[in-house]
């Protein structure tokens, strides 16, 4: 195993013991105190960057148990992936040198939703910026016979991920050199614990 495939596994094994404390209840709020705040002044290097949905509930420094300079987060409706959230991206892994990309959906994600209400009931979706771009992991979920929400919810995830590939082209030499590696999740709000995807 290459160092930056061990890189990368040490990055998601952090955050997934991060996870499990703050689903034990046994949080140990790291990096969240003045020393750090003042280590912090001059520069960060955070080794992940994480694309996940705006909603209050799912905050990922809470939900992963990080602190300062722990995570480079964007947080952005039913985790969109628009221009501005490409390009913070893009800046995280090419200038920052992030390990890992996180897509992070969630459990009952009101954008998604709200995009497969309107769509089942026969409306559309192109009157909202958000919901049209939600709407087409929808809708290839629908094609697919996917109907579960939960399951909805994770397509939108993948295709998320895709988005990013076929979008970014920084993003994508960084995944073919393996400076940085894709990941998709999902939050689960009654355990609190992160479902780690795999496509």
């Amino acid at each position: 195993m290459d160092t930056t495939e061990t890189r990368a596994n040490e990055i998601l094994t952090r955050l997934l013991a991060g996870n499990h404390r703050f689903a034990d209840n046994k949080l140990k709020h790291p990096h969240q105190n003045p020393a750090a705040r003042i280590q912090l002044f001059e520069q960060q290097r955070p080794d992940a960057v994480i694309l996940s949905c705006s909603d209050s509930r799912v905050a990922p420094e809470v939900i992963f148990d990080q602190g300062l300079g722990d995570i480079f987060s964007i947080r952005v409706v039913g985790h969109v992936a628009d221009a501005s959230a490409i390009e913070s991206i893009e800046y995280a892994v090419t200038q920052l040198r992030a390990g890992i990309i996180m897509v992070m959906g969630h459990q009952h994600c009101g954008g998604v939703r709200g995009a497969i209400h309107k769509l089942r009931s026969g409306g559309s979706t192109s009157d909202s910026v958000l919901l049209s771009e939600i709407g087409k992991s929808v809708r290839v979920a629908i094609e697919s016979d996917i109907t579960d929400a939960d399951d909805i919810e994770r397509v939108h995830v993948a295709q998320t991920l895709e988005t990013l590939i076929d979008k970014s082209e920084a993003i994508r030499q960084a995944v073919a050199r393996g400076d940085v590696r894709l990941v998709g999740a999902r939050y689960v709000m009654e355990t609190g614990l992160v479902e780690i995807l795999s496509f």
